[in-house]
């Protein structure tokens, strides 16, 4: 990571209200974004969503499901003019947190394969690969596989 922190983010529970301001960033950031079903049904569900804020602008988000002890990362999300600077660093100390607070001893997600900035992020974290299904997301010529990742908390 190149660049520091330049003001102090905060990070607070998702609501309702946010998911306009969090579907834009979700569809700048990715040719297959989320849709608000996804986002309203996991804050209904009671996932652990977050957003994280730089004086009141929303610059990223992350929604977690906590089952027994077990996390799920489900979706972290760096606004596309705010990646690069550590916000998602900061997004996923904060899940490990939350995760490790509601007795969490192990993390996974999922990762596109064309995803090398993201990949490269959780390695760093200290995720490993345990896994690859097929054919899990969407892609313009049909579908691609997922990278299944895990970091003992």
């Amino acid at each position: 990571m190149s660049a520091v922190l330049q003001t102090a983010p905060l990070l607070a529970p998702m609501q309702a209200g946010e998911i306009d301001a969090v579907l834009a960033i979700e569809q700048q950031a990715y040719p297959f974004p989320w849709t608000r079903a996804n986002f309203t049904d996991s804050l209904a569900a009671g996932y652990s969503a977050w957003c994280c804020r730089i004086e009141g602008e929303l610059v990223g988000y992350a929604v977690m499901m906590l089952v027994l002890d077990e996390a799920h990362l489900l979706n972290v999300t760096v606004a596309p003019d705010w990646q690069r600077r550590g916000y998602g660093l900061l997004i996923m100390g904060h899940l490990f947190d939350v995760a490790r607070g509601h007795g969490a001893r192990r993390m996974f997600l999922e990762v596109r394969p064309s995803n090398a900035p993201g990949q490269g992020l959780y390695q760093r974290l200290g995720f490993g690969m345990i896994g690859r299904r097929r054919g899990y997301y969407p892609a313009g010529e049909g579908r691609e596989d997922a990278v299944v990742m895990a970091l003992t908390l």
